[in-house]
Parts: structure tokens; C-alpha cells; sequence
């Protein structure tokens, strides 16, 4: 799931520390795709220090939440259907079906949070602004993070950019989509083939829409009974 979605588990939740645990694990990817941190393994460097604690629970939080989204028969029937919507898009195209129909369900779910109001965007970046910057570098260091600086860049200039507001207009998803893709592929795509990507997410977000709830009920069901 991306960053929406993941906060929509934490809408209620009162306390930075942890919602930015929740999103850290993609934050880390994104900042240095090449990081591959396992604190959850070492949760004995992070329980007596309280904050760095909150961020060890978000970080279970996510990956409890990405284990059900992914095994779920939602996100098979639906990444199954969108690679059939999308596959003349790829004529030409480096991009493999599958990795772009998997990471357009979980676009296409953050945006329809957003055209719904079932989250907000502002609530989430004061709560990233709200967390503790000094537990957030300690916790990075005991993870494994010999040098904190790319991440903080990374982590500062997705709060001032605002760019997940970019989210509510579906053109933007095919826009987040081919930088995405650019990190894999040089020429992801053609602006022909982003503009029949559009059509194409369109087509899908109006089939989704119907019942994209579901996924999240049913995810929370999973948090709320403890199976994870």
C-alpha cells in the first residue's frame, strides 16, 4: 500500500512518532532504494526510549498492513484486472505489466482516499512535521542507517513539497506512475502512452470505486483482532 492508504490506519492516531512509522519503511526505500532495515528484529535498541519505541510499533503497523493487503484475494482480482485494462499502454514500453498494475491499485486507492475526503492530506503532513526528529535519526543509526543525511533530505522536501495533494486528480496518478517507472527504466513511456495511461487508470478507478473500501475494512479487521 502507499502512503495514504498506510495512513488511513492511523487517521485517529494522536501521535507522530508512530504514523511516521507506519510510512518510514517506504520513506527509507525511497530515499535509498538500496536500504534494507529489519528493526523489528532488534527490538530490544528501541523499547526504553519512548518516541523511538512508537516508531518501532508504526513500523510493525506497516508491515502487518502490506502482508494482509498483499496475500488478500482484492489485490489479486484487482492487479489481474488492471493489467488487462493496461496492457496496450506497455506496447513498446520497457515496463513490466505486472509491477505497474500492482503499484497503479495502490495509486489509484490513495487517490480515491482523497477524492473522498476518507483521509486528510493536511493531517497527515502536520503529523509527519510533528514527529521527533532526534529519535527519528537514533532509530535510523540503530537500524542501520550509518548516515542519516540523504534521509532527511528526502524526508524534508516530501513535507515542503506537498505533492501528495497532486494526488486528487487522476492524471497525476499516470504522472507518479512514470517516475516510479524511471527509477527502473530509462523511457518508461511516451507522452502518447501517459496520456492512453490516464484513459486507461480512469476506466479502472471507476470500477474500483464501487467497493475500494472493502480492502481497508477488512485490513482493519485483521489490525483490531490482533492477527498479525
Amino acid at each position: 500500500m502507499n502512503f495514504l492508504s498506510h495512513f488511513y490506519f492511523e487517521r485517529d492516531n494522536h501521535d507522530p512518532n508512530m504514523v511516521i512509522g507506519v510510512v518510514l519503511p517506504d520513506f527509507v526505500k525511497n530515499a535509498q532504494k538500496d536500504s534494507n532495515l529489519y528493526p523489528l528484529k532488534e527490538k530490544h535498541l528501541f523499547e526504553s526510549v519512548a518516541n523511538e519505541n512508537s516508531i518501532l510499533k508504526g513500523w510493525g503497523r506497516h508491515i502487518a498492513v502490506d502482508a494482509v493487503f498483499h496475500s488478500s484475494e482484492f489485490f489479486k482480482s484487482n492487479t489481474t484486472s488492471l493489467k488487462q485494462i493496461i496492457l496496450p499502454v506497455l506496447e513498446n514500453s520497457p515496463v513490466k505489466p505486472f509491477f505497474l498494475a500492482h503499484i497503479g491499485l495502490e495509486l489509484v486507492l490513495d487517490h480515491l482516499l482523497t477524492i473522498h475526503g476518507t483521509v486528510n492530506i493536511n493531517t497527515f503532513y502536520e503529523q509527519l512535521s510533528g514527529a521527533d526528529t532526534k529519535a527519528l535519526d537514533s532509530f535510523l543509526k540503530k537500524s542501520g542507517v550509518a548516515d542519516t543525511t540523504i534521509f532527511f533530505k528526502f524526508l524534508n522536501s516530501f513535507i515542503s513539497s506537498r505533492y501528495l495533494f497532486s494526488y486528487q486528480k487522476i492524471e497525476n496518478i499516470s504522472y507518479a506512475l512514470n517516475r516510479i517507472c524511471m527509477r527502473l527504466w530509462d523511457s518508461p513511456f511516451t507522452e502518447p502512452q501517459l496520456v492512453l495511461l490516464t484513459e486507461k487508470l480512469s476506466i479502472f478507478k471507476t470500477n474500483l470505486e464501487e467497493n475500494y473500501m472493502s480492502i481497508f475494512n477488512n485490513i482493519e479487521l485483521h489490525l483490531n483482532s490482533g492477527n498479525h
